[in-house]
């Protein structure tokens, strides 16, 4: 590049000095006014040469100072708004930490408060808030059942039909085969009777599809496990659906001719099964636990929805059962889910989910630890921070504004991610809220937020399970198990690692080792085939 001469110079200097000192820019060159003109040989004499040269460096000096300092200002008023931006959004952090804290003492206080519902509903004569019913009075299975079963999961808009075979305690479940099945709109508007029609035919045909054993006897009629899982939406739960979504006890009427009603439709196919009754996830789930290990006393379900089930003490028979017979067991059926106190640390975040979802004041305890509702809360205190602590930028990304658009698997993703820079949650950053340009530490922050609501959810369900087991009175010298079902649970690591630590915190050293919490076997609906397997062997006893 060539030097530039001091007639060049200036008016460059003077358009700096004009943007960053706020000088008028007037200068334009006089050459370029002039007309052409011939050459001249200008003879400068030193001294002349060298006050130019001053003035020139003066300029100079002066421009670089200004452009410094403007940089300088904004440099400063950036760090500022940058700090007040931080602050403000570990403020709101710290708020967050703060209101979802659960030391060991807030932790027993909601056990406690859990217990004491349920003691108060059980000896109710009325409906309660946890709706506990005696949904099952039979024999567990034992350990020793073995064959081939089928098992059916009535869920919704749809149900799934299970085959498996089971060997024995110490072996793993085999042959298992699922087929899910929609339930076509006209059909679930309709009867329980069109239903229950449509149920045994594509019965028949996946039985027809896998065969029933060549050694079956025809005389000997075999269980089939029927379990029902309420429809997390509610959408099933309209008044013009085929069955109507409640708990069923084993006095309830209602439970009893939906039975018939399916055992009819089973009959009018050629299905040599039968249906006892019908019972939640959660109970079959108990059966399988119980299947696997003699100390299963409680199940429950931490999914989308949540829901438990326990055996109950016993004391004297039902009322349609004999005092001759030992085997008896008697389940409760409780919609924990339903549970509310004013121990639980509830946020204002939870308060606005709760006042805006379809059921406000319902199923809080739900609304806390459940899948359904964990990624929503994450949600909502992000778009705080982005509209409060500018998060994401200065324009609050509109994706974040929608509902439920963040489900627990992918708030368990961005919980979970263990790289440097946090690489999976700035994938699910983009992908689910087209955040394409999120700083390292707004990453962190998300990833901060998601531990917070994980980990209250987490020990409150982990504070749920002691208030059960105390129920029972199995805490200080009995060996007792729980079998957890569920994705939540299951595919949530971190999640489940809270809840086993919030038991021991609770219980400490000397006491631990008496609650065993283990995953349910077979996955979703299998608690169906082990309760085929209990009921199978009363059939033909």
């Amino acid at each position: 590049m060539g030097s530039l001469s001091l007639h060049g110079l200036r008016p460059m200097i003077l358009v700096l000095l004009s943007m960053n000192i706020g000088l008028p820019l007037q200068v334009i060159s006089r050459e370029r006014k002039q007309k052409p003109r011939e050459r001249k040989v200008v003879v400068v004499d030193n001294f002349t040469y060298r006050r130019e040269m001053r003035k020139a460096v003066v300029v100079a000096a002066v421009t670089t100072a200004a452009i410094a300092v403007a940089t300088a200002v904004l440099w400063r008023h950036w760090k500022q708004e940058s700090e007040r931006q931080r602050r403000k959004t570990r403020r709101i952090l710290s708020k967050l930490a703060r209101d979802c804290a659960t030391p060991v003492s807030k932790l027993w206080v909601v056990a406690d408060a859990l217990l004491s519902d349920m003691n108060e509903a059980f000896t109710s004569q009325e409906t309660t808030a946890l709706n506990m019913l005696i949904s099952y009075v039979s024999p567990l299975p034992t350990g020793d059942e073995e064959g081939l079963y089928y098992g059916l999961n009535l869920r919704g808009s749809n149900f799934l039909i299970l085959r498996a075979r089971l060997e024995g305690r110490d072996k793993s479940i085999s042959e298992m085969h699922r087929e899910e099945v929609s339930i076509p709109s006209n059909v679930m508007a309709g009867t329980s009777q069109e239903l229950f029609n449509y149920i045994a035919l594509e019965l028949a045909k996946f039985i027809s599809g896998h065969g029933m054993e060549t050694n079956d006897s025809h005389d000997k009629q075999k269980a089939l496990g029927f379990i029902v899982s309420y429809p997390v939406d509610q959408a099933a739960a309209s008044s013009g659906a085929a069955i109507k979504w409640k708990s069923f006890s084993v006095t309830d009427t209602a439970g009893k001719a939906l039975a018939s009603d399916l055992n009819r439709a089973l009959e009018n196919h050629g299905v040599n099964l039968r249906v006892s009754q019908l019972v939640e996830d959660a109970v079959g789930h108990l059966a399988g636990g119980r299947y696997q290990n003699r100390n299963t006393v409680a199940a429950i379900t931490l999914g989308m929805a949540t829901a438990a089930a326990y055996v109950e003490p016993k004391q004297a028979p039902p009322e349609n059962q004999s005092s001759s017979n030992k085997q008896w067991e008697m389940v409760i059926n409780m919609d924990w889910g339903n549970f509310n106190s004013r121990h639980l640390p509830i946020t204002e975040f939870d308060k606005c989910l709760d006042a805006e979802s379809s059921n406000p004041g319902s199923r809080i305890f739900e609304k806390l630890i459940s899948g359904m509702y964990l990624g929503e809360i994450v949600r909502r205190v992000l778009l705080k921070m982005a509209q409060e602590a500018a998060l994401f930028g200065e324009e609050v990304p509109p994706k974040l504004r929608t509902p439920y658009i963040l489900r627990s698997p992918d708030m368990a993703a961005m919980h979970q991610d263990t790289s440097e820079d946090h690489e999976v949650v700035n994938e699910k950053l983009i992908g689910i809220f087209g955040i394409t340009d999120s700083t390292p530490l707004a990453r962190e922050v998300v990833a901060e937020v998601c531990d917070i609501v994980a980990e209250r959810g987490a020990r409150l369900a982990g504070a749920g399970l002691v208030g059960i087991i105390k129920k029972l009175g199995r805490i200080e010298n009995k060996k007792s198990a729980v079998t957890v079902e569920g994705g939540l649970y299951e595919h949530y690591r971190v999640f489940r690692n809270y809840m086993h630590s919030s038991v021991w915190e609770m219980l400490g050293n000397g006491l631990s080792d008496n609650i065993v919490i283990e995953n349910s076997q077979g996955g979703s609906g299998a608690g169906a085939i082990f309760l085929a397997a209990s009921q199978t062997e009363k059939l033909n006893s």
